[in-house]
């Protein structure tokens, strides 16, 4: 027993620290990754179009044009695998002076992109970072700049960098060549600018994927403490409700057996009245106290029931009908329950089993008061004597 409570103990032990270490390994926000999102992006773009295309790539103010308010919009889609579906409009001005096309651009034209390109997140080969997001991607679009429209094929590289989920900056600078004129030089447009993400589906990243699997296994081991523990409680639960059951069905046996006794009581009761109700009431002729041959029938009746079952008890109540004084018929009512009471102790039964009660002309059974008038058959219904069981 000893060893038992020891082992239920370093358990019990076991099982807290196990929990605690859960707890302190609960999945955060800082474990889960954007997967999927739409983008929205607003910015400034920059477009190098001196002719030389990577030489003199910083000559910012000799070759870059740029706008003093935003210029580029972009809206995309970008998918759990890394790919990313992304449409691009833009808008800038060669200014004079900057050196377009190889020679010093006189005059002032517009510059109007519109881009179409593929992306792939580079996260998905050197590891998520959450913040820092590079990327590459390739792509086709149409441009109008100095004057001479082009198709042109694209390569990009850039990076975003988050503040939370849904607001980032995005940096990159795309290469674009020129398909079907060849008037048109090659060019690079670089873009900065705020992205807003929508629409987002997020996923564990590697990190979080790897702490879940962590509480998992954490989790699974103390099941099986728990399970162990459980094991023994269950026992010990099992043999209680075999004894909790077993005193069930004995209680239950005994309730049966009891309300069967009483359920018979009650039908022996019902009985016995039956059969005295059956018998009838004891009448009475007007004015009289006597009984007569009907009135012995019944009682006869009556003796032979109380002769059957000598617990019975009764109460007889004698009444007259309304005529006559008040005063008059309660002596009368006394005299016919004295009679019937006498009759009955002549045929055997004891004295003390019997109560009586005179009510006079009190509790007509009709309506045959002192300012209604009635037939005879009417007024005898009154003269009468009633038998109500007090004991069974």
């Amino acid at each position: 027993m000893k060893t038992f409570t020891h082992c239920m103990v370093l358990l019990l032990c076991a099982s807290f620290n196990l929990l605690q270490a859960q707890e302190e390994l609960q999945l955060t926000e800082k474990d889960s990754l954007v997967k999927s999102s739409w983008m929205f992006g607003l910015g400034y773009n920059i477009v190098d179009d001196s002719g030389d295309v990577f030489h003199e790539l910083f000559s910012f103010g000799k070759q870059w044009n740029a706008l003093a308010y935003p210029s580029r919009i972009s809206i995309g889609r970008y998918f759990k695998s890394g790919i990313g579906l992304e449409a691009i409009g833009s808008y800038n001005k060669y200014k004079v002076g900057k050196f377009i096309d190889g020679r010093t651009n006189l005059e002032e034209t517009d510059y109007y992109g519109l881009d179409a390109r593929l992306t792939y997140d580079l996260n998905k080969l050197i590891g998520e970072t959450g913040w820092f997001d590079p990327y590459v991607g390739v792509g086709a679009g149409y441009t109008e700049a100095n004057n001479e429209s082009r198709a042109t094929y694209n390569a990009v590289v850039g990076f975003r960098t988050w503040f939370s989920d849904r607001i980032g900056l995005d940096f990159s600078s795309s290469g674009k060549w020129a398909a079907n004129n060849d008037n048109a030089t090659n060019h690079l447009q670089h873009a900065a600018g705020i992205v807003y993400q929508f629409g987002i589906e997020k996923g564990l990243s590697k990190k979080g994927e790897a702490k879940l699997a962590l509480i998992e296994e954490m989790a699974e081991k103390r099941q099986k403490e728990q399970d162990s523990i459980a094991s023994v409680q269950r026992e010990k639960e099992q043999a209680a409700l075999a004894a909790r059951l077993a005193k069930e069905r004995k209680e239950a046996s005994l309730a049966a057996a009891e309300k069967a006794k009483i359920d018979a009581k009650k039908q022996r009761e019902m009985s016995i009245k039956n059969e005295i109700d059956a018998l009838g009431l004891a009448y009475f002729d007007l004015n009289s106290s006597y009984l007569n041959t009907n009135s012995k029938k019944v009682l006869d009746g009556l003796a032979l029931v109380l002769q059957k079952h000598p617990e019975l008890e009764l109460e007889i109540s004698s009444y007259t009908d309304s005529r006559g004084t008040s005063k008059y018929n309660n002596w009368l009512s006394e005299r016919r329950v004295a009679r019937t009471k006498e009759y009955l102790v002549k045929k055997g039964v004891d004295v003390s089993r019997l109560e009586t009660e005179a009510y006079g002309e009190t509790n007509l059974l009709n309506e045959c008061d002192d300012n209604t008038y009635c037939e005879e058959e009417k007024h005898q219904e009154n003269r009468r004597s009633e038998f109500v069981i007090t004991k069974f």
